[in-house]
């Protein structure tokens, strides 16, 4: 449903383009949304396939933000502090939706001088098919007006939680914004397993793609718990159970918990090593 919302973003790169090909048309005309980048080619190609407006910027905000409702930031966390910088002129009422990983909502309200209408979302890379996961933290002077503009904009490309402590953005870092790579790292060892047992390269990725595609819908739509359904799928003495006790003596669980907490604990220290600035 095409709205009046007036989309400014910053940065033209995958995750813009991801969220422009979800928005365009449906909750806002191209005409409404800008897209200001350093790369021309980026540029280009966001006018060609969905006909917003952009300009080409050295990291310099430009006039066009003046008229925005809403101004995504999705450029890379170390240039979140220029960019900053040269946004401050033209912020006035927007709400401010940074997408910049580790960028802590105290450090950007201080880069913008004081402002304070920001909402930080974490998606990971699903979001370029529709199917992301994002976590949203807003500041206090958010109000449940704008939260529901910062939702639906980050909805176009998939599922949202809201988080009511910042730190818990750290959290889900480490479960959904990394996670996709934990579930291609498996995938990656099954389909290896899967050649070693004679299949070939195409067989093995297809036996595993589709495992996990299916295994994921079924868990979606079931009212059950994954534990429940894990149980379902294992007969004791059969092979599901020996491959799980086979897991369980190599304490592959336990190795997944530990790297989700340090995934956490390092977005901690990314948090405390780009607030410096």
């Amino acid at each position: 449903m095409q709205s009046n919302l007036r989309i400014a973003f910053i940065g033209g790169g995958n995750m813009a383009g991801a969220l422009i090909s979800s928005l365009v048309n449906k909750l806002a005309a191209p005409t409404q949304i800008h897209v200001i980048d350093l790369n021309p080619d980026s540029l280009q190609n966001l006018v060609t396939r969905y006909g917003v407006s952009t300009s080409l910027g050295t990291e310099q905000a430009d006039s066009n933000l003046r008229s925005a409702d809403l101004i995504v930031l999705a450029v890379k966390p170390q240039q979140l502090h220029t960019v900053a910088a040269s946004l401050s002129p033209y912020i006035q009422s927007q709400i401010v939706l940074s997408v910049a990983a580790g960028i802590r909502a105290a450090d950007l309200s201080r880069w913008l001088g004081g402002y304070q209408k920001i909402v930080r979302a974490m998606p990971n890379t699903p979001a370029m098919i529709g199917l992301g996961m994002s976590g949203l933290y807003a500041m206090d002077a958010v109000s449940m007006a704008e939260r529901n503009v910062a939702q639906n904009i980050m909805q176009a490309v998939g599922d949202t939680l809201w988080v009511e402590q910042e730190t818990m953005i750290d959290a889900v870092t480490a479960v959904s914004g990394s996670g996709p790579a934990y579930v291609f790292y498996f995938m990656e060892a099954m389909q290896e397993a899967a050649q070693q047992l004679g299949f070939d390269a195409a067989q093995a990725r297809q036996l595993a793609l589709a495992t996990f595609q299916g295994a994921a819908q079924l868990a979606q739509q079931s009212d059950e718990s994954v534990s429940i359904l894990r149980e379902r799928v294992t007969s004791k003495g059969g092979t599901t159970y020996a491959a799980l006790c086979s897991m369980d003596a190599s304490a592959v669980k336990p190795a997944i918990h530990q790297a989700v907490m340090a995934a956490a604990q390092r977005g901690k220290e990314l948090g405390d090593e780009f607030g410096q600035n």
